[in-house]
């Protein structure tokens, strides 16, 4: 069971929309922040940008930078012969799977010119090369939407995050190891100013752990400057009947108990 501090704000349904696949790397928020969001920036890409190409077909003005340092030669190297083995192995051909292997292609096409792949470490220091901190990235930035997805290192960077609040119009943000930050993401909640909790869910790539919460939760925060939410009581059930989808599909979705 969550502390109410997770509770989202009551939003209607007809302004939620979820972009990206109904799947892990889907994300809910609010569409009338859309049109409000100048730069996208994305920590953790890896080999899914589909929420970064449906984004820019409702908003073509936005200039995508991602950040992600072990997507590199090698990566798609591995990639690529795994996926090609995986091929072979089918018994069938399936369309999906030849998509699967020219999806180098699409990486290349997407992330030219406007939109950029950088393969620097999300971190809490500045490395020439290496690292890059969330302060210097928003450093002349504004209206920015911030996706954060790191695998367990966004607990390193949630004081920038909470230091340049004012430049972020909408955050959406994946904590992991739920359990053991708990106290942290409360404690990240309570203090990030003007950026209102619209949404969550429980990722359930994973079972739950022993005392029954999920490994990972997603969040989304949007800035109340830019959109007003009613003082409303929120009495919706988290997951959204067909707002949220699980993140695998072979394991049920996660409701979520607030007290």
């Amino acid at each position: 069971m969550f502390s109410k501090k997770l509770k989202p704000v009551f939003v209607e349904n007809t302004n939620l929309i979820r972009i990206g696949p109904k799947r892990d790397g889907g994300y809910v928020l609010d569409k009338r922040i859309i049109n409000k969001i100048d730069h996208i920036i994305t920590c953790g890409l890896s080999d899914d940008w589909e929420f970064e190409k449906k984004f820019y077909n409702m908003n073509d003005k936005v200039k995508i930078l991602a950040y992600d340092h072990t997507v590199d030669t090698n990566f798609w190297i591995r990639r690529f012969f795994n996926d090609l083995i995986g091929l072979f192995l089918l018994k069938k051909l399936r369309i999906w799977k030849i998509i699967k292997i020219l999806q180098y292609i699409d990486y290349r096409n997407f992330f030219s010119k406007k939109n950029q792949h950088l393969k620097l470490m999300i971190s809490d220091k500045n490395i020439s090369n290496q690292q890059i901190t969330i302060k210097k990235i928003l450093s002349k930035r504004k209206n920015v939407l911030l996706k954060v997805d790191i695998e367990g290192a966004e607990y390193k960077i949630l004081k920038d995050i909470l230091s340049n609040f004012k430049k972020i119009n909408c955050l959406i943000i994946e904590f992991h190891s739920v359990r053991e930050n708990l106290d942290k993401i409360y404690n990240f909640v309570d203090k990030i100013k003007n950026l209102k909790l619209i949404h969550i869910h429980g990722n359930n790539i994973n079972k739950l752990d022993s005392s029954g919460y999920p490994y990972a939760l997603e969040l989304t925060f949007v800035n109340s400057k830019k959109i007003k939410y009613k003082n409303k009581k929120n009495l919706k059930k988290y997951p959204i009947a067909n707002i949220d989808y699980p993140s695998v599909k072979r394991n049920e979705d996660i409701n979520l108990i607030f007290n």
